[in-house]
Order: structure tokens, then sequence, then C-alpha cells
């Protein structure tokens, strides 16, 4: 929200490297004024004493300034372990835009020779080098999915898309079994109507049968401070619900805002470290963490809306990891209107039918957007030549993930359903 206070604020006040014609403008305009009073001074005959000269200013004009903000960027972060290098490389082409910005990070799981051949494929790419968007942690990461490790590694990995300093609007984390089931087009366009200060996650305050078997137990990751993977181990002493903060849960899976992710990194106040500290014990945290910091956060609490943009297929009740997706789920992927889809395993037959239906995107290929100005004759991939990287070419996805966040942002569905 800062971001788009501070671009109206340069409409209304511009910038002096953005104003320099105004002066030109002026001296002309003063130059105007005198000679037409000159022209005033007529002689006895009815001629002017000073001949009126020919003076040409019609070209001169004041430059437009759109009242629009730019289109919305994303900063993604695709995460895998051992075995995920593959799907991993996919779902980056299948998320690819040269405006967003990309972290990915195979853990430490995974074998030197999968974590070099993903890093050959992103410093070798010649799009990925030609817009310098997509970044890979070389220093991997152990990263247990029941411990803090991977909150660790998500507050890396937004520490590095701040650092590198690029604009972006909404921070989306990712695993290499997720999916898209829009094109970044139909999502930039989507999200140019809404406010940036949302933050997309699944929350609640009832806790339920978490709370004795997940916020009072305590829990030690090995992965802290061993270099193998093993997993969380549980101390017998059980510890009190907090008091100094109300404990929210949800999905893994978010759309955080900038502001916010800078509040969770540079934390002005002590809450995003004093939440981390207690979460650092704390069974399935990636579920915990960053709903219980933004439902506390006085400032930041009445922007949630409460949706992970996910079709996940549970059980009931859900059990620790979803059901695997196949061609028998795509009706009603479609029919949810979500964005993103999970899990998936690697090359199943589905992925091909959304890549062909849902993102028209040939195999090896980016989806293609208003950006790809290339042939497509005799397999070719039309992003291999860019054009104006602003340029949005929306497709019936967005009218389905529209018909979502309209839903969500509804009166009936957004305020009744925010941190409470």
């Amino acid at each position: 929200m800062k971001k788009l206070k501070s671009f109206y604020k340069k409409l209304k006040h511009p910038p002096i490297t953005e104003s320099k014609w105004i002066y030109p403008l002026a001296i002309a305009s003063i130059v105007s004024i005198f000679i037409v009073f000159l022209t005033t001074l007529i002689s006895p005959n009815g001629t002017p004493l000073i001949p009126l000269p020919i003076f040409v200013e019609s070209k001169l004009q004041s430059l437009p300034i759109s009242a629009a903000p730019p289109p919305p960027r994303f900063a993604y972060l695709i995460s895998g372990s051992a075995g995920d290098g593959g799907m991993l490389k996919r779902a980056l082409q299948a998320l690819y835009h040269p405006n967003n910005h990309y972290v990915v990070h195979l853990d430490a799981e995974s074998s030197a020779d999968e974590r070099l051949d993903l890093h050959n494929f992103v410093v070798n790419h010649k799009i990925f080098a030609k817009f310098t968007n997509v970044k890979m942690i070389s220093k991997a990461n152990l990263v247990t999915y029941r411990g803090p490790t991977m909150v660790a590694n998500t507050l890396h990995a937004a520490a590095i898309l701040l650092k590198e300093g690029g604009e972006w609007d909404w921070f989306i984390n990712l695993s290499a079994s997720d999916y898209p089931l829009v094109t970044q087009d139909d999502l930039i366009h989507t999200f140019s109507h809404i406010p940036r200060d949302l933050n997309f996650i699944d929350h609640t305050s009832d806790i339920g049968w978490k709370e004795f078997q997940r916020a009072k137990p305590i829990i030690v990751d090995p992965g802290l401070y061993l270099n193998k993977k093993s997993d969380v181990f549980w101390i017998r002493q059980r510890r009190s619900v907090p008091t100094a903060f109300k404990l929210f849960t949800g999905s893994a899976w978010t759309a955080l805002s900038r502001p916010f992710i800078d509040f969770c990194i540079w934390g002005w106040d002590n809450l995003p470290r004093t939440v981390l500290m207690y979460y650092a014990n704390f069974i399935s945290t990636p579920e915990g963490y960053f709903h219980t910091v933004v439902c506390n956060a006085q400032e930041f609490r009445n922007t949630t809306v409460n949706s992970d943009l996910h079709y996940i297929s549970w059980d009931n009740p859900p059990k620790q990891h979803p059901h695997y997706l196949t061609l028998d789920d795509m009706q009603r992927m479609v029919d949810s209107n979500a964005p993103f889809a999970r899990k998936f395993h690697q090359d199943d037959p589905v992925l091909d039918k959304i890549d062909s239906e849902l993102l028209f995107r040939g195999q090896g290929m980016f989806v293609p957007g208003g950006w790809c100005i290339g042939s497509r004759e005799n397999g070719t991939d039309p992003c291999s030549i860019v054009g104006n990287i602003t340029f949005l070419r929306p497709t019936a996805g967005a009218k389905r993930l529209e018909n979502l966040i309209g839903s969500l942002l509804s009166n009936d569905n957004f305020r009744s359903r925010q941190c409470i």
C-alpha cells in the first residue's frame, strides 16, 4: 500500500527529473505574452510598431501521465527436494513472465548433480539471462515440512527478493508439485484491479484438535543443526497456549503482500521475531507462522483474504498430505476457479492436459502471453522472441479467476472471514 500511495503522490508532485519540459514551456509562454503586448502598440496608419514574428510552439505539449498504477508483479519461491528437479523446471516455465521475479531452491537432500543441473538450466537459458529475474539458492537449506525449517527457507527466499531490489507486489510460495491453472497474463490482469496490500492466506483461530496435537507439544527439528535430514523428535514436556498473542492456523501456501513481507523480514516491532521463536518448536510451522503474525499485527489484520488460491483434494478430515491429482480431477480443478493446484506426480498426463487446454503451452516452452511475439510454426516457441513485456493477453482463465476474486472480496465473505 505504501508503494501505491507513493505512486499517487508522484502524480501530484512529479519528480524534477520528469518535469524538465516545464521550464522551456514557461519561458516560451513569457516570450509569447511579451510579443502579444508589443502588438498592441499600433502606429498611426494602423500597422503594428513591431511586426509580429512567426513563432510556432504548437508541438510543445504536456507529457501524458497515466492515472493507473503499472501492472502488478509477482515474486515466486518454487522449492523442491530430492528428485524434484524436473518438476521444478517445468513449474518454472509454466509460471514464467519477464516482469516477475523468481527464486528456486532444491533442498540439501537433493544430490549435487541435480542441483547443478538446475543451476545450469537457470544460468544458460537465454530468456532468464536476458531479464536476470530467476535466482537459485546455491547453498541449499535442509527443509523439513513438519518443522520450522520450511518457514526459515521461505523467509530466506523473501529476503533475497527484497535484497535484489526488484519491484514486486505479492510473494507466492509454491512447491515443485504445484502447477498453475491460469496464465501469468490472466493473473496479472486480474490482480491489476485489486488493492495491493491484500494478503491471500487461508486462516482460522479455531485451531480445534491442533491445540493438543500441535500447539502444546514441543518438537525439535534436526534440520536446524544437522546436515542430514531426519524427522522431528518430540519432547516429553508440554507447554500452555500463548497469551501474548492469539494462535491462527491454515494452509502453508500463501500470496503475501510486499508490505507484509517487509514487516516479517525487517520487523519494526518485535512480533515477527517473537512468533518465529515460538514456532521453532511447533509441529507443522508453515501452517501457522504467517497466519499468526498477520492476524496479530494491527497494521495487517484487516488485509487478509481467507484463501490459499489453490485447488487441493483432501480427505475428510484432512490428513497431513492431500491426494495426488489426476485426469479425473480436471473438471473440478477448472470449476474451482483457482489459479493453482496441488499436488501432482511428475509428468502425470493431467499436466499435459492443463498445458494444452488451460495454458496453451507447448512441451518444454513458456506459457505464451502478450510479451511473446514469435511464430508458432514448426513447433517454435513463440516466447523465443520478446515484445512489449507490459502487454497482456488474458485468456478465459482471467474470467474464472475474476469470479473467484469477486466472490472472496464480496461483502458476505471478505469482512466476515478476516482474523477472528
